[in-house]
């Protein structure tokens, strides 16, 4: 059996205490598991939003891709999972095509954004967060130029709201795909829609996969689809991000 050549891939020291706390209770005292949020299926495949893809490893003629921050999977030449197929193998590097676009990932690149809209504003390059006293990292922000409190939590795929929070901003969210999110209390309905902006601090990112779903929640997940646009780093009470893209 082929044993897959991996990349050094260390962006995290730490994890971050909010990923460790897995349950909330809303307004509502619906309770859900953060934990869970990863596993979503999509009722149709029409929508469009750019992805982060990374090449983590290489056994024989398939590649080990990285998508949204999400759990490596194997694709074969000609096979696609989320939008992202992938055309070639050769040594140390694989062609994936999103999209219509082409693009060659290398083994210990950092992702690269297809699909979408994708282009960057600009801003800072590093962004300083300090936890507050539960060990939370607690930034405040702005979704698509509207103030949300975030909280920081690695184990989400994507942005995750509530719906009272993604009027309150003015989110025509049902314009968005719907998909069937698995909770802790079984299936629950979202939305899944791409933010036009994120900022937190002075980093500001375009075309962010977001889930909005439809129980209370106290705070917006800042999730991967935000957060593999950067290196992060944990010292103490401080996590670093640095802009990868």
């Amino acid at each position: 059996m082929d044993h897959p050549r991996r990349a050094s891939r260390a962006p995290l020291k730490e994890a971050a205490p909010a990923a460790r706390h897995s349950r909330f209770r809303g307004a509502s005292g619906w309770r859900w598991s953060r934990a869970l949020l990863v596993g979503l299926w999509a009722g149709s495949t029409g929508f469009s939003y750019a992805q982060s893809v990374s090449l983590s490893g290489i056994s024989g003629s398939k590649a080990l891709v990285v998508i949204d921050g999400a759990a490596p999977r194997f694709l074969a030449a000609g096979q696609a999972h989320q939008g992202v197929r992938l055309v070639s193998v050769q040594g140390e590097s694989a062609v994936v095509e999103i999209g219509g676009q082409r693009q060659t990932l290398r083994l210990g690149e950092a992702p690269v954004s297809l699909g979408g809209g994708g282009a960057e504003a600009g801003g800072a390059q590093r962004v300083v967060l300090t936890a507050d006293g539960s060990g939370h990292f607690m930034p405040q922000g702005q979704i698509n130029g509207r103030a949300v409190q975030f909280m920081v939590d690695t184990g989400a795929t994507q942005i995750i709201m509530g719906e009272s929070e993604a009027k309150r901003i003015n989110l025509d969210y049902q314009r968005g795909q719907r998909v069937t999110v698995q909770t802790a209390n079984g299936t629950a309905p979202g939305y899944r829609v791409t933010l036009d902006s994120v900022r937190v601090g002075d980093a500001q990112v375009h075309a962010v996969a977001a889930i909005v779903l439809p129980q209370p929640m106290p705070f917006v997940l800042l999730g991967n689809s935000f957060l593999t646009r950067f290196q992060m780093q944990r010292n103490n009470d401080q996590l670093t991000l640095e802009r990868r893209y």
